[in-house]
């Protein structure tokens, strides 16, 4: 049997049929456009409509790549290609290996690879026809950026960006710096009136192949806001200026993790509350002024005073811890649990809401506040904190869901302690505590 018989509808034999593209795949699979994003819901089949353009691309003697961030991913995408392909495969027409999880046909360029990627470095040294690269809110930016443009230039290749909106707390960790690249991609797709690019959006809801009743158990629980981006896959177009830190320089603040000095000293930002807790712990290099955030405690709810103070006692054994700050001017009391526990916090020096954002700010404007790259919770809560638009479309003085943010608060109490001063022929402002 010949690809082109394989691949041309229902296998012959009857056994395996090949898997139909639903309602809300369709467009994008058969769409000829040189790039096209693809925004939708949890589990709305946008995996296995990527397979089934991959399919039709290698049928038409392309070399196609696909990407994604999980090997659960990549699992699903691999599951699909195979399943449209085993006719051919069992009769060795293609080439079949698992190991590298690629399908050819021996003595061409025709292919298709699957892997685990989510940096640049792990495309390097490859090229396609068509790149694919799924989940892309979780990859990031450079795999496009440095690696995935240049693959496709020889042959002016085509590429697919598949993608779901991140609720604020989804646990799947990114590799982006800026975890909204993806949603700017896609507006900018919107934008554009060359033909060039073209995108598509739909919802869980679209797949005829999922249960309804399972769909309700995955989303039981779920926020609105939650729900709204991962199953609806709606996320909003957000403006710089609706964003409280837009100021925040990612590519150049968000560093990788080093061994910090332990002369170092230190500083303890917290949050209380029963049911969400937090703590931030920052590091000042005393030979630049430099502030780095280094640690994030989230435990959870059902921990007494005493419980957290011998873990924040165990984190700092050894350092100089030269203030701990937290809480609004009405807890007074929780403060003092956590000093007859030996572990003093100070009420912040700054109590208004919008002056603390402002003292913030300013440590970021100059770049004196560095956060290591794995603090991720940290980092997506300064890629969402908002603030709330009123009915004219413009933003207010209020923060959107101002109960989600416990480390920007853990942030806030802290950075009240650090003092702008103006030192030096130049002027230069620096930050000290």
């Amino acid at each position: 049997m010949s690809i082109i018989e394989a691949l041309g509808g229902v296998i012959t034999n009857g056994k395996i049929p090949i898997r139909k593209a639903h309602d809300a795949q369709r467009p994008f699979v058969e769409s000829e456009s040189k790039r096209i994003i693809v925004k939708a819901g949890r589990r709305g089949g946008k995996t296995v409509g990527a397979a089934i353009k991959a399919v039709r691309a290698f049928n038409k003697g392309l070399r196609v790549l696909y990407a994604a961030p999980t090997s659960e991913q990549t699992d699903a995408f691999w599951f699909e290609v195979c399943r449209s392909l085993a006719e051919p495969i069992a009769d060795g027409v293609l080439k079949k290996d698992e190991t590298d999880r690629t399908i050819e046909v021996l003595g061409t360029k025709q292919r298709i690879k699957a892997r685990t990627a989510w940096h640049p470095d792990h495309l390097r040294g490859d090229y396609a026809d068509v790149l694919i690269l799924d989940e892309y809110q979780l990859q990031s930016e450079d795999i496009w950026d440095v690696v995935g443009q240049p693959m496709l230039a020889d042959n002016d290749g085509d590429a697919l960006f598949i993608y779901t909106p991140r609720s604020l707390f989804s646990t799947t960790v990114s590799k982006a710096r800026d975890p909204r690249h993806a949603s700017k991609m896609f507006a900018r797709a919107k934008e554009d009136t060359s033909g060039e690019w073209a995108w598509f959006h739909f919802s869980s809801h679209k797949n005829p192949h999922i249960s309804e009743a399972g769909l309700a158990r995955i989303t039981r629980g779920m926020s609105s806001t939650a729900y709204k981006q991962e199953i609806l896959a709606d996320d909003e177009d957000i403006q710089d200026s609706w964003l409280i830190y837009g100021v925040f320089d990612y590519r150049t603040c968000v560093v990788p993790r080093f061994p910090i000095p332990k002369e170092w000293p230190r500083f303890v930002g917290h949050d209380f509350g029963g049911a969400n807790p937090a703590a931030l712990f920052v590091a000042q290099d005393p030979s630049t002024g430099l502030f780095y955030a280094y640690h994030e405690y989230l435990p959870g709810g059902g921990r007494s005073a005493y419980e957290h103070a011998v873990e924040f006692k165990r984190l700092t054994d050894g350092l100089t811890v030269l203030k701990r700050a937290g809480g609004s001017h009405q807890e007074e009391e929780v403060r003092q649990a956590y000093t007859a526990q030996g572990w003093p916090i100070s009420e912040p020096r700054i109590g208004n809401v919008t002056a603390g954002i402002d003292r913030v700010r300013g440590l970021m404007e100059h770049n004196r506040f560095y956060v290591f790259e794995d603090l991720k919770h940290l980092l997506e809560q300064i890629y969402n904190y908002l603030w709330d638009i009123g009915p004219d479309g413009r933003p207010t003085d209020k923060i959107k869901d101002k109960e989600r943010f416990h480390l920007l608060d853990c942030l806030r109490y802290i950075a009240s302690d650090f003092m702008p001063e103006l030192v030096g022929r130049e002027a230069e402002e620096v930050w000290t505590w």
